[in-house]
This record gives structure tokens, sequence and C-alpha cells, in this order.
């Protein structure tokens, strides 16, 4: 295994007595992007949501095991810090709608009390919407509101919002299924981009776009994780039954 970056040891989750992830256990590797697919249902969204402490937020919610950033426990670090590390863009764009284009990229720093000075912000702001590749069409509209933008261009600013507060790891939970096909394809092109300077976690349950955009894929069903390994190799020669049936139509 590459560099690991995240650790997942044992990790089961809860809703109440409900067991929705079994003993997982997973080695990310840095720099690179890994698809979590299964169908819906399985628990892959609570997977990702536990990787940055938000499963918690739930009444009722639980975990059991470990999860390791490089070697610190996200469990023992201040849930601030951890999202500050691992960041998270959602299924549906979601840009703070009372906030211009430039507000909502350093929203992460006005929402956790840090001062930013003009120069620092406008670099922060430029910089992130050029890792984006968003910058060259909003430039000029930096002090329009966020919502005035395309779908595509919405979920752009949002992962542009994550990438702003420098984060190793950013979870993608299923960051195209809102979007039309070309929009689809900016995001796809910008995730290959984004592993230069991030971890990605992509959600999906499209086989197609994980075997596109990811080195490593974990495929999920009913709460276990069922095989791990690189994308070619596990699309090509599964392992398991399960993930070959789930890749072959079976089910899913």
């Amino acid at each position: 295994m590459e560099d690991t970056i995240l650790r997942i040891e044992n990790l089961c989750a809860f809703f109440g007595d409900h067991r929705v992830l079994s003993c997982v256990n997973l080695s990310v590797p840095r720099n690179k992007t890994t698809a979590v697919m299964g169908p819906s249902g399985c628990g892959k969204t609570t997977l990702i949501r536990c990787i940055n402490r938000m499963h918690e937020l739930v009444q009722g919610a639980s975990t059991t095991g470990r999860i390791l950033l490089h070697d610190d426990d996200i469990h023992r670090m201040n849930p601030i810090v951890v999202r500050r590390r691992i960041g998270m863009v959602f299924q549906k764009p979601n840009p703070f709608p009372t906030m211009s284009i430039y507000d909502n990229v350093i929203a992460g720093y006005k929402l956790n009390g840090v001062r930013l000075g003009k120069a620092e912000s406008d670099r922060i702001v430029e910089e992130s919407l050029v890792k984006a590749a968003l910058w060259d069409e909003v430039k000029d509209i930096i002090h329009r509101k966020g919502t005035f933008l395309s779908g595509g261009q919405q979920q752009r600013l949002c992962i542009a919002r994550s990438l702003a507060m420098a984060p190793e790891v950013l979870l993608l939970d299923e960051p195209t299924s809102a979007l039309d096909p070309k929009a689809t394809s900016r995001i796809e092109q910008l995730i290959f981009e984004l592993k230069k300077d991030v971890t990605v976690l992509l959600v999906t349950h499209n086989m197609a776009q994980a075997a596109r955009v990811s080195d490593y894929t974990a495929f999920v069903y009913l709460g276990e994780l069922v095989e791990f390994g690189p994308t070619e190799k596990l699309f090509t020669v599964p392992e398991d039954r399960r993930t070959e049936e789930y890749l072959t139509g079976k089910f899913g």
C-alpha cells in the first residue's frame, strides 16, 4: 500500500441499536482518489460522515473503533479541527444563499472566527477558485451571490469553499448526482486534478464514474466493506463474488 493518510480500524456505526456499518477496516492512500461504491442504503454516506465526525451530530448516532488521520485519533481531536483538516462537499450544491461568491469561499474562516487581512483573503479566494476550476468563470462577478451560478458552478464553488481551509482530505458525497452530464464531466476532470493537493474520497453509486476517476475503489454492501483495491483490478478481476455480482448488475 502506498503512503497512508487515513486509517480506519474496526469501525462500526449505529443509529440507536441499528448497526449501519460493521467493523470496517480501510487504509486510504495519500494524494489518490478512492471511490466508495455500493447500492443505495449500503452505508457509503455514513462511512464518510464518520470520517469527519458528522455522523455523531445525529441524535442517537454512535461509533466504535478508531479513525486515524496520519497517526492522530480523530475522536481525540476537536471536531472543528477535524472538519478543517477533512473537508466535505455534499450531494446537492449548497452555497450560502445570502453570501457573495467571494464570501462563500472564505466562509469557513468567518465561521471559525479567524480574521483575515484583505490581501490574504484575496489570495485564498483566488487560489481556491483556481483549484476548483472556477476562477476564470467568476472573477468578474465575484461579488454577486453564489446562488446566481449554475448548478455545476455552485458545486465547484462548494469545492472551492472546502479547499480554502487547506484540508488534507476532501470527502465528496455523490457530488454530481444533481448535475447534468456536461457539469458532471467538469467535476470529474476537477477530481482528477485535485489529488495533486489533497486526498479525495468519493462516494458514488455510479460504477462508470468510479472507474473513470478513482485510483482505488472500496465496495460497500449491507454495511460491510466487501472488497478494496486498485480500481482497475477490482473492476476486472474482483476477488469477492458479491463484488462481481454488483458490477455485472445482478443487484444494486
